[in-house]
């Protein structure tokens, strides 16, 4: 029977507070609920998008690998020598192996890869590779070693729209050859776009005689095989494992996917804070009921469990919607803008959504936690107050005239600076977004203060209209409530902010770059492995208007097996004074000796290589290179190297091109002399060269740039939305909140007109109080973002540029819509009767 009092107001607390809470107040709970949702979804969305993008990508590896156990691979597209393969075959622990050409080929528009293979070897250790030809009763076993046989994945006959048995024109190495479609591959699942003919045919019909490009082994043990390869292979090959493969594919896209799920969680952070505002309030309303269920016998817990209880199911709902949205999100993401969400990186696969059950588990939990936090931080501040305090006073239980505290807010933005001073985990940025967490709550923890101080001026002043002295004292009185309005718009406005300042920078430092390397008047490039012989860079160099022609040629270079290549440029470019490389450092004069070597700006973060230093690079065997400066690149994210294009020419013996750079004489027109060139061309050629101007290109490099950063700027605008609801939803709660106090102000004098514009002063303070914490904040947060994220996700340096319009657009909005918002509010706080406005308090 002792219990039985407790029990009884137990329910009466879940029955009657939370239930009446809902019945009467639904768009409090429809808001909070939503926000949660949104959160979760976007988080999921981007989260299903990545994990299907990759599952996509690593099928269309694994497609073109052969799911090989382990393979031989040369370190650039010039290939190892194939006298390697018999001694590869022959090593201890080796059952098996595979020869492979592998070609980047087209036919028509569509683009495949092409593997030649010997089907007999490849029979063994790769047979998803071998062809099978139609069956029927003029099938043949044979047809798999015509040298004109192809045989295509389903991806590579949907994409090129033809059936088996007809012919089509593959041009691959600056060949075109005629082929004929022979069978598909048994691998019909992978996403790849591939291509299969026997291995001499491609050798010798697209020039690779004497080269491959991998050997695939199957193995009788692994370590032995390992051990005894070690010492086999040449140093223009490398040993690489399906893991490393993986490994490679998904490191190039790892920074931004991680960006990407960072800022999602904005979304539901703030919703976070709205959870927590709207229930500060109706926390507020319902401090008296609270106050007498604790003189009717509950517990402080009690207390706290009720109000939890009420965030925990507006947790529930809006997970759950979140997760069925989030799935929706992602298959309209992966339908309209593929699964790289518009940055390029899984260029030319088809990803389909693949529902991930741990990550549905985790966005729930996350959604959960940031409802049930939001809702027991308020409830254990009403479970402080004094009972008797609370049934006299319904409003703020707190003395007005207390010193609001300051240092929680500056051990807190201490502590996120220091963390974001730590190095990356793994080339993860994790200390840094930790940075930004702890000082994105040290910024929301010091707005009381902020409200306050930046008040303290105007509360001093005894002259001004009545309607702008009280808004003022308000607030300066209650800086407690203004916070409670802010949280989520200062957290989402700092971010949005600190993301703009980034985005502003980023863009502002490539396009400066795009000014500095795009110096020539025409720009030639060839594509599916084409380049330009002596020959054809004679009579290019002849074309009437051309005053001076650099020719260049970029190769993908291997430097481990679990990293994805760089980049090796060759051009003229001996003293390394040539004005389109930007130079950001520079080796003292080296000796006359040595091979000179410019490394990027990103190879030489991910690489560690100095100027001075010298370093070995897999070109021509294992040839060492002194660093005689570091460049500005903001193209190549995995790095790349430039040396001198006779060098290259004199170590790896290849004479082809794949670039030319042309600088046309005074009054020449580019277009005229960009067709004059390529009808100078060899008819196979012409068709593979692009000509385009510098303009173009710039546009073209932009154009990428904004759509890598177009979730980016979606995230952003619905966690503002977000917190603008927040403010929406906080600022009417609080005006309906105090209508006695205006009935009150009514029977002291004071106009409708008088109380709408104080509401409208009190709603532009705060909104000018949250855009200004924001911005402040955002600047703070933008500097790590800038020279701690960015550097550590995707190795370049930037300098800070502030978009002024920006911020001063934000702090308008902010302002003019908490304004806005007040009087909107305050118009139904102010229509009743003064007299029935104040009746409880006679």
């Amino acid at each position: 029977m002792v219990a039985e009092p407790g029990l009884m107001s137990a329910r009466l607390a879940l029955g009657w507070l939370i239930g009446g809470e809902w019945r009467f107040h639904p768009a409090r709970f429809l808001t909070t609920a939503v926000a949660i949702a949104v959160g979760v979804a976007l988080g999921f969305a981007v989260h299903l998008v990545n994990g299907s993008a990759l599952a996509s990508f690593d099928g269309a590896v694994r497609g073109v690998n052969g799911a090989a156990e382990l393979s031989v691979r040369a370190t650039s597209p010039l290939g190892i020598d194939e006298r390697l393969y018999p001694r590869v075959a022959q090593a201890a622990g080796v059952a098996d192996a595979s020869p492979v050409v592998r070609l980047d080929a087209r036919t028509g528009k569509a683009r495949l890869t092409l593997l030649g293979i010997d089907v007999i070897r490849a029979g063994a250790v790769t047979p998803s590779l071998v062809g099978l030809p139609p069956r029927g009763p003029d099938a043949s076993g044979d047809v798999v070693f015509d040298e004109a046989a192809l045989f295509l994945s389903r991806a590579a006959l949907s994409q090129m729209r033809v059936a088996v048995g007809a012919r089509v024109d593959v041009t691959a190495n600056g060949r075109t050859v005629p082929l004929r479609i022979a069978g598909t591959l048994p691998a019909a699942d992978a996403d790849a776009a591939i291509g299969v003919m026997d291995i001499a045919a491609a050798q010798w019909r697209f020039g690779r005689l004497g080269r491959i490009d991998r050997i695939d082994l199957a193995l009788a043990d692994r370590q032995t095989a390992e051990a005894s390869l070690a010492g086999l292979l040449p140093d223009d090959a490398i040993l690489s494992t399906a893991e490393a493969r993986g490994a490679q594919g998904s490191a190039l896209s790892r920074a931004y996917r991680v960006n990407l799920d960072m800022l999602a969680l904005v979304a539901l952070l703030t919703g976070g804070f709205l959870v927590y505002s709207a229930q500060s309030l109706s926390v507020a309303r319902r401090q008296r009921a609270f106050a007498l269920l604790r003189t009717l016998g509950m517990p402080r817990g009690g207390v706290v469990a009720a109000v939890v209880v009420e965030g925990l199911v507006i947790g529930i709902v809006g997970a759950v919607a979140g997760l069925g949205m989030g799935y929706g999100l992602a298959w309209a993401a992966l339908h309209w803008f593929g699964g790289d969400l518009g940055a390029g990186y899984f260029n030319g696969g088809t990803a389909r959504v693949v529902f991930q059950p741990v990550a549905a588990a985790g966005f729930f939990g996350l959604g959960l936690l940031a409802a049930v936090l939001g809702s027991a931080i308020p409830a254990r501040a009403a479970a402080r107050a004094k009972p008797a305090a609370a049934l006299k006073n319904a409003g703020d239980v707190h003395d007005p005239r207390r010193s609001v505290p300051w240092w929680p807010a500056a051990a807190l933005l201490a502590a996120g600076g220091g963390a974001a001073l730590l190095p990356a985990v793994g080339g993860l940025p994790l200390f840094g977004f930790a940075g930004m967490a702890l000082m994105l709550a040290g910024g929301v923890a010091g707005v009381p203060w902020f409200a306050r101080t930046l008040l303290a001026p105007l509360a001093r002043r005894t002259r001004g209209s009545v309607p702008v002295q009280l808004a003022v004292r308000h607030l300066h009185g209650a800086p407690g409530e203004a916070a409670t309005a802010l949280c989520g718009i200062v957290a989402s406005t700092a971010l949005m902010i600190a993301m703009a300042v980034m985005v502003t920078s980023f863009r502002g430092a490539v396009d400066t770059w795009l000014g500095q390397v795009l110096g020539a008047d025409l720009y030639l490039r060839t594509n599916t492995g084409a380049s330009f012989d002596p020959a054809a860079r004679v009579r290019l160099a002849a074309t009437p208007g051309v005053e001076r022609l650099a020719f260049s040629r970029q190769l993908p270079l291997t430097i481990a097996a679990d990293r994805p290549p760089i980049s090796l440029i060759a051009r003229p470019e001996r003293d390394g004074r040539d004005p389109l490389l930007v130079l950001i450092e520079r080796a003292p004069p080296l000796p006359a000796n040595v091979l000179p070597v410019w490394v990027s700006e990103p190879a030489q973060r991910l690489y560690g290589w100095d100027p001075g230093e010298t370093i070995t690079l897999p070109i021509a065997g294992r040839t060492r290179f002194t660093v005689a400066g570091v460049w500005r690149d903001y193209g190549r994210q995995a790095g790349a190297v430039l040396i001198d294009e006779a060098d290259y020419q004199r170590l790896t013996g290849d004479t082809g091109r794949d670039e030319a750079s042309a600088m046309l004489a005074s009054g020449s027109d580019a277009v005229a002399v960009g067709e004059a060139m390529t009808t100078r061309l060899p008819a196979g050629l012409r068709s593979q060269v692009e000509v385009t101007q510098p303009a173009t290109l710039r546009r073209l490099a932009l154009t990428l740039f904004d759509r890598s950063f177009a979730v980016t700027y979606l995230l952003e605008a619905v966690a503002i939305l977000v917190g603008l609801a927040g403010v929406a939803a906080t600022m009417s709660a609080q005006t309906i909140a105090r209508e006695r106090e205006f009935g009150m102000l009514r029977h002291l004098g004071l106009t409708r007109r008088q109380l709408g514009a104080m509401l409208a002063t009190e709603g532009a303070m705060v909104g000018l109080t949250g855009a200004l914490a924001g911005i402040g904040l955002g600047l703070v947060l933008a500097q790590v973002l800038i020279h701690v994220i960015n550097p550590q996700s995707f190795n370049w340096t930037m300098t800070t540029q502030v978009p002024v319009g920006t911020l001063l657009g934000v702090a308008a909005a902010l302002t003019g819509a908490a304004a806005a918002t007040a009087v909107l509010a305050g118009r139904r706080a102010t229509a009743r009767d003064a007299v029935q406005s104040v009746r409880e308090d006679w």
